[in-house]
């Protein structure tokens, strides 16, 4: 083959790849546009669940029926298992046109301990961009019972950041969430409280948090002392939207028995859902703070 032969060659096959990477590319974002502007025109906006150590994705059954009782278009529920090996397991499915599921995700591994409470923030994580590639939702709002609003402030810290600002999460309520484990002396701050306060700063300033706490004596939910769930105020007062805290006593203001105590059902169905169907309705309308 003579030079002036190889050199047509050479630059035809350079032509040719030079179109197939063109062509690639124009897919890819023709693809990409296409499932942000899915995404972008989503109306679903799920409630994701995540329950306390000991507890499974049926933890929050009860707390669900009560909370679909004389609603003419009830919720939705939506289970997911996290195994030890990351696998996911579904069970339930989303109603065509419901705009407001209910997601639970649970641990197989749901022991209590900050380097477990680490492990499924990463787990939470594998769940979460599974869900999303289900629903391809644009927003999303959480409730962890116990453990479960740590485990969710774990991720916002460290892995809600590659998916913002497309999927932006509006509310978080924590129930009865030890920031401080049992330390009752806010001074004595343990490592996860101290972790949590070095990177508040890596929170979504758009959020609205709820921190409520349950008393059965004054100082303590029979479980976790009240000072540790109050410790949620270092985390995020001044670094959210808004930071509220509320209190519940009375029957059922046992730690095991907050999420199906009445009147946090109502905190539930007045901050993170009723709001929430009028936000579908009229975006422009200011939340309920």
């Amino acid at each position: 083959m003579t030079w002036q032969k190889k050199h047509w060659l050479v630059a035809l096959i350079s032509v040719v790849m030079v179109v197939a990477v063109i062509v690639v590319s124009l897919q890819w974002s023709r693809k990409n546009v296409s499932q942000l502007a899915q995404r972008h025109n989503s109306t679903i906006v799920p409630l994701i669940m995540i329950p306390g150590s000991s507890a499974t994705e049926n933890r929050f059954d009860s707390l669900v029926k009560a909370l679909n009782v004389n609603r003419r278009n009830p919720h939705s529920l939506l289970k997911i298992r996290v195994a030890k090996s990351d696998q996911l397991t579904f069970s339930g499915q989303i109603r065509p046109r419901d705009h407001a599921p209910i997601v639970v995700v649970g641990f197989e591994n749901n022991h209590d301990g900050y380097s477990n409470i680490k492990n499924q923030a990463r787990q939470f994580n594998i769940a979460f961009k599974a869900l999303n590639e289900r629903l391809s939702f644009s927003r999303f709002e959480v409730v962890g019972h116990s453990n479960g609003g740590l485990i969710f402030t774990v991720f916002l810290e460290k892995d809600y950041a590659q998916y913002a600002p497309e999927i932006q999460v509006t509310k978080l309520m924590t129930i009865g969430s030890p920031f401080n484990f049992n330390e009752r002396n806010i001074n004595n701050k343990t490592q996860m409280l101290s972790d949590f306060i070095k990177n508040r700063k890596k929170l979504p300033t758009n959020l609205n948090v709820y921190s409520v706490a349950g008393t059965q004596n004054y100082t303590s939910d029979g479980i976790v002392p009240l000072t540790s769930v109050m410790a949620s105020r270092y985390i995020f007062q001044g670094q959210v939207k808004h930071f509220t805290t509320m209190t519940v006593s009375g029957s059922d203001a046992q730690h095991s028995d907050l999420p199906q105590n009445h009147q946090i059902v109502n905190l539930i169905n007045h901050y993170m859902l009723t709001a929430k169907r009028r936000h579908l309705v009229q975006p422009n309308e200011p939340e309920l703070h």
